[in-house]
């Protein structure tokens, strides 16, 4: 059937849930729900065969790190692993995104960015696709835009770091910003570094608009973790207080007015404070934000899972509450015009030919008669070969007004308005056999609406189960299997880690 999943993209989703079978078994019945939810989009159209939204979201928990160059990105990066990983410096080192995982066979390896374009178990996959969409065949320079690097270093099992190029140093900023866009929606956890030696922020203000303005209408903004780096630099006015303030005022502008605000700076590279009292007082707060910082770090893995069940709801939501209505308001709109034009061009056209008709004389009383109506034959069947041309015309003048104005309308339908393609679904809608008087979308009945409830009531059952699992306020461990916390640690990162392995063997 049309609604039907391709082999292909059955294949992948049977390796995802064997996969996650060894990490949590709450998340392979998640996997079926994402199914369901499928189902319901493939009927409306948001969605093609080889499609899921079981493969738009990241499985692993992952960290981006964002910001502008030279703000410390790539050092706290090195600094958090442990090891020399990323290049740092003054100027724009990298230009690319690169993708950091876990690599068990002590190796450090660097691949090149179509390893995580064709592998759909990356955050990236397919992203070519929405480079192009950007910059019509950038997608083929794939590699320009993305890379892949591997560490043996323990504090990234299980863990997906994201390091980012400097967003004022890139000549492909539309398709840099793509990308980022695309990151932020999959990310568990944003780290946005700033830079405290440019004090004044007005200068970045492009970056801060497009990084700040889009949190702010997010539900999970409390996932992106304001950072400003180097603040050691102002130990020599000891004016840190003045320099955090002209962030936050900048961010404040941008629609943020509340949030944790970090203030770090790495001790290598730091600039010596000679007064001691000063130096401790920055030591500390240094420590605490770093601390807290690295808290949230090591958090995500949980923080993901609940994550991934807060997305199932939210695209059962958002189909139910956004794309139906959108859709119907789209099919409403099409009526209208086609409608309006019908009278506008069919109906003048139709009085102009009887007028024109009465004015030639063709016509003897009711009977449409003219003189050249014999030399199409006998003249019932002469007059029946007119009507049905007739009816013909007027029939191919409104498919192909209803067909011109689908289009208008579809292209005023963005895919970011809902879960899925808007403009794909309006237009299955708007295909020649389909009545114009029809408001209610296709597929969207009372089998998809029981599908989304369905979906709906699960979310609320795997929040619960954990809840039970890492939250339960009753103490009791029915349901749990006692493992001692070390060890679940080593079970859940090392199954989260099959990726990485996968990419570095």
């Amino acid at each position: 059937m049309f609604w039907r999943p391709s082999k292909q993209l059955n294949e992948r989703i049977e390796s995802l849930r064997g996969h996650l079978a060894s990490e949590n078994p709450i998340l392979v019945d998640v996997v079926a729900s994402f199914q369901e939810l499928d189902q319901v989009a493939y009927r409306l159209g948001l969605l093609s065969r080889n499609e899921s939204f079981a493969t738009r979201i990241s499985w692993w928990p992952m960290i981006a790190v964002l910001g502008t160059f030279s703000a410390g990105k790539s050092t706290f990066i090195n600094e958090y692993l442990g090891a020399r990983l990323q290049q740092t410096g003054n100027q724009a080192v990298d230009d690319r995104f690169t993708v950091i995982c876990y690599s068990s066979d002590g190796k450090t390896r660097l691949l090149p960015g179509l390893s995580l374009d064709a592998d759909p178990r990356f955050p990236f996959y397919q992203i070519s696709a929405e480079i192009d969409k950007v910059i019509d065949g950038e997608g083929g320079r794939i590699n320009a835009y993305l890379q892949l690097k591997t560490s043996p270093s323990e504090n990234l099992r299980g863990k997906i770091f994201i390091d980012s190029p400097g967003f004022d140093a890139d000549e492909q900023r539309n398709s840099t910003l793509r990308i980022t866009d695309h990151i932020i929606d999959l990310s568990d956890l944003v780290l946005v570094f700033f830079d405290a030696r440019h004090p004044e922020p007005g200068a970045m203000q492009d970056t801060l608009t497009h990084l700040v303005t889009g949190t702010v209408h997010r539900n999970d903004a409390n996932k992106v973790l304001f950072i400003l780096n180097q603040v050691d630099v102002t130990a020599r006015e000891d004016n840190a207080e003045d320099v955090v303030s002209a962030w936050q005022r900048a961010i404040a502008k941008g629609g943020i007015a509340s949030g944790r605000f970090y203030t770090i700076y790495n001790e290598q590279a730091a600039v010596p404070i000679e007064n001691e009292e000063l130096r401790r007082r920055y030591q500390s707060k240094r420590d605490a934000d770093l601390a807290e910082i690295r808290q949230r770090i090591s958090q995500v893995s949980v923080e993901r899972v609940y994550r991934i069940v807060g997305s199932l709801d939210s695209i059962a939501n958002r189909i139910e509450k956004h794309s139906v209505p959108l859709l119907r308001a789209a099919l409403e709109r099409w009526y209208r015009r086609v409608m309006m034009l019908d009278l506008a061009i069919i109906v003048p056209m139709l009085a102009l030919l009887l007028g024109l008709s009465v004015w030639a004389d063709y016509w003897v009383g009711l009977n449409f008669s003219p003189p050249w109506i014999y030399a199409l034959g006998e003249p019932w069947t002469a007059l029946t070969t007119l009507a049905v041309l007739l009816v013909a015309g007027i029939l191919g003048i409104h498919f192909w007004l209803r067909r011109l104005l689908a289009r208008r309308i579809a292209r005023q339908l963005r895919d970011d308005q809902g879960p899925g393609h808007l403009a794909q679904a309006f237009l299955k809608n708007t295909r020649f056999h389909m009545s114009v008087f029809r408001s209610t979308p296709v597929g969207w009945g009372r089998a998809s609406r029981k599908r989304v409830a369905k979906v709906r009531e699960a979310a609320d059952q795997f929040v619960q189960k954990l809840n039970d699992r890492y939250a339960n306020p009753s103490g009791s461990t029915a349901g749990h299997v006692s493992v001692a916390p070390g060890r679940q640690a080593e079970r859940e990162t090392n199954a989260r880690a099959w990726p990485a392995r996968q990419a570095s063997s």
